[in-house]
């Protein structure tokens, strides 16, 4: 018995042993600790973003934003945060530990530590701001009471379930103004976060570029990590990085551990994270969405323009967001002076419907051509089998059956899209622009269902 005792110890020892280094192999590729300086990270610069920029309470900015989200009840039970308003500085911490913080800075926005701007941006920001405070003309009165009660449909919360807190609609007709309305707290001043309809921000930047001659979409990368020819990256074209079809292995599931997670909280040169990546598939044969790709597409603006964060600024106001009348734009950098045009831009519900406007006007404005002829046309056009066009989402293309891709939306619309049903629907057909913004974390692909009644209901008034 002692000797079959000893045996069974030995094996019981060597299973124990075996447990513990597969355990500590998968808290080294897994890094629990990274993921919760991610989430802790992400939620300082949440609330950050709509208590200072947006002027929301810091109560109501963690009830809309951070408590509905998915899987955060694993983490409420240690998180705690802390705004400063002071110091104008959001820190949170989960437990005591794994600490992150966001400072705000006026006319810029939010930088982590890995992300603060130096003093040239700041002045860069502070003088465009100047230069633009122009003073919008107040709120028109919704005259329709067919549009009044479209909008208000799309502002009704449910009697159960999930909320919508939507903050700002604005339907544009013909270029101008017919219908607006905004949430307790938000006005028609107030800059809101795109998120990724900041991937439409990129879009049109490009294509100024492009339209001064300095740039070409079909031109490969013009990135310094692939430009040795036997790299497998140095292929890569700018259009496939703004189609989403490089190829890169750039995972994004907001896991906290993804590399764009990590690329987004933890790195202070993102682009450079992001190029560094490998090859998943080969460029231009499968879709695959990455914010990675926009930051590499924002590190070759970056070079283009030249000037750093600051050059940036200015660049884009001059070429951009001066001729539109976008006065309310704020734009954050990473430590590399890029900018995060993935997700990091704010503009009011009436700046971004201006964006809107010169998609639907062919890169058109007063007469000023902005972006190349047919951009817009490009922007709208399907990429392989996906529902992504070029920089914006589409529903032009059509689905398996022959039907298009988002049912009840109209044929030839097309929009930006950022999380928490950030919306600029643009359709061409109805000369139509409107702009949704929100909090709108938990209806499915954040209540899409509902900007489809919003658009059926304003186009049924327009006939």
């Amino acid at each position: 018995m002692s000797i079959r005792f000893k045996k069974s110890l030995r094996v019981g020892f060597g299973a124990t042993l075996l447990l513990v280094v597969l355990l500590a192999a998968l808290v080294v590729w897994k890094r629990p600790d990274r993921a919760l300086r991610v989430a802790t990270a992400s939620v300082a610069q949440t609330l950050c973003a709509y208590v200072f920029v947006s002027g929301q309470t810091p109560e109501r900015a963690f009830a809309e934003n951070i408590l509905p989200q998915r899987g955060m009840h694993i983490l409420l039970r240690g998180l705690h945060y802390r705004v400063d308003a002071e110091r104008r500085e959001v820190t949170v911490n989960w437990h005591g530990h794994f600490s992150g913080e966001a400072t705000w800075y006026p006319a810029y926005g939010c930088g982590l530590p890995t992300t603060r701007p130096d003093a040239a941006a700041l002045q860069a920001a502070d003088e465009v701001m100047s230069e633009t405070s122009i003073a919008e003309p107040p709120v028109a009165a919704n005259t329709d009471p067919a549009l009044e009660a479209a909008l208000s449909r799309a502002f009704a919360e449910p009697a159960s379930g999930p909320r919508r807190h939507v903050h700002a609609i604005v339907v544009v007709h013909d270029g101008k103004i017919i219908a607006e309305l905004y949430a307790a707290g938000f006005t028609a001043q107030t800059p809101q976060l795109g998120y990724s309809m900041s991937k439409s921000v990129i879009n049109a930047l490009l294509g100024i570029l492009v339209r001064q001659g300095r740039l070409d979409m079909a031109m490969p990368a013009p990135v310094a990590a692939w430009q040795r020819r036997d790299d497998p990256r140095h292929p890569i074209t700018l259009e496939q990085l703004s189609r989403m079809t490089s190829g890169l292995d750039l995972t994004e599931d907001d896991s906290g551990f993804d590399p764009v997670s990590e690329m987004l909280f933890q790195r202070r040169d993102m682009a450079a994270f992001a190029a560094s990546a490998g090859l998943r598939t080969a460029p231009g044969s499968q879709w695959a969405y990455t914010s990675g790709n926009t930051l590499i597409l924002a590190g070759v603006l970056r070079d283009h323009v030249a000037g750093g964060a600051a050059g940036m600024i200015r660049f884009a106001h001059r070429e951009l967001f001066g001729p539109l009348g976008m006065h309310h734009v704020r734009m954050e950098f990473d430590g590399a002076q890029t900018l995060v045009g993935s997700t990091r831009i704010y503009a009011s519900a009436r700046d971004w419907a201006r964006l809107g406007q010169l998609y639907l006007d062919d890169g058109v404005v007063a007469g000023q051509r902005i972006l190349p002829a047919g951009w817009s046309a490009a922007a709208s056009r399907q990429t392989l089998d996906s529902l992504y066009g070029f920089g914006f989402w589409t529903n032009t293309g059509v689905s398996t059956d022959g039907g298009h891709i988002i049912a009840g939306m109209p044929g030839d619309a097309y929009f930006a899209s950022g999380m928490n049903g950030q919306r600029i629907l643009i359709v061409p057909s109805q000369r139509l622009v409107i702009v949704r913004l929100g909090s709108t974390i938990d209806p499915p692909n954040f209540d899409m269902r509902g900007l489809v009644h919003l658009v059926n209901d304003v186009t049924a008034t327009l006939r």
